[in-house]
């Protein structure tokens, strides 16, 4: 099945500032005024949209929206648009580097034909894991120590390379999460057992010393709380996880329509595995076990449903994952409407760090980040539901 990609790169970069932006709310809030949905969204009269429009300098936003159509002879045909889409513009990925990690690892015990139902030790640690449950833990509460299991199962060298070889770049996993020891580069033993037999050990590997990444916006703000102390100097982010949102995107892509690109830049994950890894990612805390009174259904999907602790309706799917960190909301995500035959794609990061300090715990992620990608995701799709309903509309006319 080939894939038909036609890619517009847009920006409104400044939109608020100039005269455009007059004819462009003049034009009113319908969809059929907008040729685009990001257009359309990012146009919002609504405050959680303008707050966010009106001081984009300060917000850091990149947003990447890819739709999804069948042609005539059922080939795959990716509409893309993007927003201030800047792979060399840094900000923090948080968590969204736990999604390689779980990827990647179906992929290795593919490899070494074992199963994700395999039960694994780490050495140090006395608890005997699984594999799907761990995975299952990064999409559902985005666990770090989860995380950091699967980081010494890998290790940085296995992770970075293997997605490189698939096309994916602009990205380097340097480091575990929230671990006084996470950028050791030397990962730990891991034994992999069977029905409680040690059957395969994984040993120890020294990784490559990460060097400072060579970006722009690497040092943010006018301080960072260190010791308890405010040092009042930017903070430094160039040794720290760089994850692009084109490289989010695409791993996303590669998961969910493996078929749209050749073999050598798709995962080599089995059917079982791969049918595992999908459910995972969609299934909600509620539908795993957790108390939906601390984990609600958008605990974990910013993106439409972010601003609200109601239950998602049943027709909506949500493959995602989320990440936020020193001030930096980001979310990846494919989002199916089965009721209205809808897909698309949407990553989008946003940095909400007012006073400037970095490390401190207060961020407006309440107030102004997840408002705003609830908003955004909403926008979205009424302006998807619009155009599916009147194929007429167009669909792109680029900038």
């Amino acid at each position: 099945m080939k894939q038909v990609l036609k890619t517009t790169y847009h920006s409104l970069k400044g939109i608020v500032l100039t005269a455009a932006t007059m004819v462009l709310f003049s034009c009113g809030s319908h969809p059929k005024n907008f040729e685009n949905a990001l257009d359309y969204a990012l146009s919002s009269p609504s405050k959680k949209i303008k707050r966010v429009m009106d001081n984009l300098e300060a917000h850091e936003i990149q947003i990447l929206l890819t739709t999804v159509e069948r042609d005539p002879l059922e080939s795959l045909v990716f509409q893309e648009h993007s927003f201030q889409l800047d792979s060399l513009h840094y900000f923090y990925p948080a968590s969204t580097v736990k999604f390689p990690a779980a990827v990647l690892s179906l992929e290795k015990l593919t490899e070494l034909n074992r199963s994700h139902l395999d039960h694994y030790l780490v050495e140090g640690d006395t608890t005997m894991y699984n594999f799907a449950g761990t995975i299952n833990e990064i999409f559902a509460v985005s666990d770090n120590e989860a995380n950091n299991r699967l980081f010494e199962f890998l290790g940085s060298d296995y992770i970075n390379s293997k997605l490189k070889s698939k096309g994916i770049h602009q990205l380097r996993i340097s480091h575990r999460l929230s671990t006084s020891d996470a950028a050791n580069p030397i990962t730990k033993t891991i034994d992999l057992r069977f029905n409680g037999n040690n059957t395969l050990t994984i040993h120890s590997n020294t990784n490559n010393t990460p060097r400072p990444l060579n970006l722009s916006h690497l040092n943010k703000g006018i301080g960072y709380v260190q010791d308890g102390f405010i040092v009042e100097t930017p903070f430094d982010f160039s040794y720290k996880n760089y994850f692009s949102l084109s490289a989010q995107h695409e791993m996303i892509k590669r998961v969910i329509f493996p078929e749209a690109f050749k073999e050598t830049e798709r995962f080599n994950i089995s059917e079982e595995k791969r049918s595992f890894l999908l459910e995972s990612m969609q299934k909600l805390p509620r539908e795993q076990g957790y108390d939906p009174k601390i984990y609600y259904d958008s605990y974990g999907k910013f993106l439409w449903f972010g601003d609200t602790k109601k239950q998602l309706p049943k027709h909506i799917k949500i493959y995602n994952k989320v990440g936020y960190a020193y001030g930096t909301l980001t979310d990846c995500a494919y989002i199916e409407d089965r009721k209205n035959n809808l897909s698309y794609f949407v990553t989008a990061t946003i940095l909400v760090n007012q006073n400037g300090i970095f490390n401190d715990n207060n961020y407006e992620y309440d107030s102004i980040g997840i408002p705003f990608l609830a908003k955004l995701g909403r926008q979205i799709h009424t302006y998807e539901k619009y155009r599916k309903k009147h194929p007429s509309i167009s669909i792109s006319k680029g900038h």
